[in-house]
């Protein structure tokens, strides 16, 4: 405010500060606000990882390994795409949103749908909310959550498509993980059980050998051919790659590989931090820009109120984190008072990424942010026609006075820093934000000289983002189509958890089902992640009405009425500002908003003859535009349609429980636990005690090991 008010450049560094300031608060207060007067964690109940043990889905594993499971799994594409795509907006409008939005909304959601998943056998979101709603309520969430999470494991996959086509370095890093994740699972099992530090050192070797290793490869006459794939070929080894993930068992791939990739988020997130506060880059987008109120942004088109909301979604509230903390998480916690850390604290460390992404966009010179984030039919794609694009855009610098003209020598010669041939129309997000984070560590002694090595290493630091997410997101989806199959008569079966034969089924349904929309998308004349994002961020938004609706609705029937503002507030949020923007989405005439007008426009472009439409080049390309538009439109009405009914039978319930004072709820009886873990990553004085005993009374208080497979089917299909 100060430097604002004397009209000074407001330094990077003050976020970084306030941002951590703010987290740290909201977990110790506002997060133990929720634990005492709602959760209430007993850690005598054993919880469904320990309760149904079977190695491959259920399985108690060490609190600092599932952390690092869960919050790869929920920092996906969200918090490095939409931080960067909003920054058209300003830097101000993002960064209160991604602050206050995460500690009153994203933290709170994520972490009372962990703990009602880990009372509930580990079910997933649908099915708890089939189980609280009723039939008609519960078949609608499950329907509305199922067709949800296709669309956002298809965005994710798109933008890393756009982040590794034609870069062999990037794809040789990112393959290179699998095998390594395949070793760090198979020695922390076998070779040297528990031995999670140990692991670990070997995996961070590995992988900066697999970075070093790309740039070697880029370079090699026959290896850079092989891994150099085309948007299409990303398409199918990406689905290929998402069956496996969700069908091996869950040691063995999916939680090594999120854990090694926690440690280059984290890792990375942190040096980010760092080199800011050493660096002190000032931002060079100006705190509202005109873009804010004419919604013409060539990045998305849409005014700030509603698009700002469900354009940064993960890193302040993601419907997605739901289908985590009632997907793989709660089937993997050791103990329910762990859930606080996990839950409410891997979503702040989630919003910590959205605010690097968000800096990183906005330090960077405006010229080079927008020419990297226009779609390719407005830049032209050449160095000269981008230059002569954003300097007709009457940019502005922090203090109002028009910014100098750019050059194409500008662009040519920042593309040739970062060793690629050309950065224009990155779009997508995530290049824009691997620019950035290598002009900050570029202006870093010794290691500044290395920019190509850091570009690239961003790359392949938010490509391991996004698979992450979708390796645990095709096997949530997993589990959630497993649920709805089993609620038809004749398929109860599939609720079996242990039965190999119908994840093997619900996987590849899964797969095929995202894999023809991410085909669809990277073929899409209009730029498929500039048509696909906003519906991305609707769709994921009212998840989250769909995952708040289900905890308000169990905080009522328990009678807590007094503490019912907690889910009810975001809830209320959430509801009005995404129907807000589905409305805009379906109703706008404007033809860079509505999906029915710009299906209608080009329809009449086709039906006059022309063989052009926008950036439509040929007669196939109108073809595709008209069917895609049909597609969203469509989704889109279905999704609103969906989550209001869900809204209003929510509300229905919850107005009975509190007319009788609280209602039953689902919840299911406690089991005994007999196993032992710390609350928090640090184990307490009194907890090292107990953990002394049980070592010298030579048990393993983890249960990391423990596998209860036929009690599990016996149960499951009871």
């Amino acid at each position: 405010m100060i430097a604002v008010q004397r009209g000074e450049s407001v330094s990077a560094a003050w976020f970084v500060l306030a941002a951590v300031g703010s987290y740290v608060l909201a977990l110790r207060f506002y997060g133990k606000l929720i634990e005492r007067k709602i959760h209430k964690p007993d850690d005598s109940r054993a919880t469904p990882a320990e309760e149904f043990a079977n190695g491959k889905d259920f399985m108690p594993t060490n609190r600092v390994v599932l952390f690092g499971h869960h919050f790869a799994a929920i920092a996906g594409a969200g918090p490095l795409v939409g931080p960067v795509l909003a920054s058209q907006m300003g830097y101000l409008p993002g960064t209160l949103w991604i602050v206050f939005g995460v500690i009153l909304a994203g933290a709170v959601q994520d972490y009372m749908v962990l703990h009602l998943s880990i009372r509930r056998r580990g079910r997933s979101l649908g099915q708890m909310a089939k189980d609280e709603l009723g039939t008609v309520g519960g078949w609608f969430a499950i329907i509305g959550v199922t067709t949800i999470m296709i669309i956002l494991i298809a965005v994710l996959a798109i933008v890393i498509i756009g982040a590794l086509a034609a870069s062999p370095w990037g794809v040789f890093s990112i393959a290179m993980t699998i095998p390594i994740a395949l070793l760090m699972g198979i020695y922390m099992r076998y070779i040297r059980p528990g031995a999670v530090g140990e692991t670990s050192l070997i995996g961070i070797v590995l992988l900066v050998a697999a970075i070093a290793a790309g740039s070697w490869v880029s370079t090699h006459p026959t290896l850079a051919d092989w891994f150099t794939l085309t948007p299409v070929q990303l398409a199918y080894a990406i689905a290929i790659y998402g069956f496996f993930a969700a069908v091996l068992p869950v040691w063995l791939l999916l939680a090594p590989r999120d854990y090694l990739s926690t440690f280059m988020k984290v890792g990375t997130i942190v040096f980010l931090a760092l080199a800011i506060l050493v660096v002190l880059p000032v931002m060079s987008m100006p705190a509202v820009t005109q873009f804010a109120h004419t919604g013409t942004g060539p990045a998305f088109a849409g005014n700030l109120f509603p698009f700002l909301f469900i354009t940064i979604a993960c890193g302040a509230l993601s419907g997605f984190h739901a289908l985590i903390s009632s997907g793989t998480t709660p089937k993997m916690i050791q103990k329910e008072s762990q859930a606080r850390i996990i839950g409410y604290g891997g979503m702040l460390t989630e919003s910590f990424v959205a605010m690097a992404a968000l800096i990183t966009a906005c330090v960077i010179d405006q010229h080079m942010y927008f020419g990297m984030n226009a779609p390719l039919g407005l830049t032209g794609g050449t160095p000269e026609t981008v230059a002569k694009y954003t300097n007709e855009l009457g940019l502005v610098s922090p203090g109002g006075q028009p910014l100098p003209d750019a050059t194409p020598q500008m662009f040519t010669q920042a593309a040739h820093e970062v060793g690629e041939q050309s950065i224009i129309s990155r779009t997508g997000g995530a290049p824009t934000l691997a620019f950035g984070m290598a002009q900050i560590f570029g202006q870093i002694p010794v290691i500044g000289a290395a920019k190509a090595f850091w570009y690239h290493f961003a790359v392949m630091f938010e490509a391991l983002f996004i698979l992450t997410t979708i390796d645990a997101g095709t096997r949530v989806a997993r589990f959630m189509i497993s649920d709805m199959l089993a609620n038809i008569p004749g398929l109860k079966r599939f609720s079996d958890p242990s039965w190999r034969t119908g994840a093997i089924i619900t996987t590849l349904i899964t797969v095929v089902a995202w894999g023809s929309i991410v085909v669809m998308g990277v073929t899409d004349p209009l730029g498929g992640i500039n048509m696909l994002y906003p519906l991305f961020g609707i769709a994921n938004q009212l998840l989250a009405a769909i995952a708040l609706t289900l905890v308000f609705v169990v905080v009522m029937k328990k009678g807590l009425f007094k503490w019912a503002w907690i889910p009810g507030l975001p809830l209320a949020w959430d509801l009005f500002i995404t129907m807000w923007a589905s409305f805009e989405k379906i109703f706008s005439s404007n033809v860079k908003i509505g999906y029915w007008a710009n299906h209608a426009a080009a329809k009449a472009a086709r039906d006059a003859g022309e063989t052009s439409y926008l950036t439509a080049k040929t007669p196939h390309e109108i073809d595709m535009v008209i069917r895609n538009t049909a597609v969203q439109g469509t989704l889109s009405i279905l999704y609103a349609v969906l989550v209001l009914a869900v809204v209003g039978i929510g509300a229905w319930i919850s107005w009975k429980a509190w007319r009788q004072g609280g209602l039953p709820d689902a919840e299911t009886p406690g089991v005994q636990s007999e196993i032992f873990a710390p609350s928090s990553f640090i184990a307490t004085p009194l907890e090292k005690e107990v953990l002394a005993e049980w070592k010298q009374a030579g048990l393993d208080p983890t249960g990391e090991h423990l596998d209860h497979s036929e009690h599990a089917h016996k149960l499951a299909t009871s």
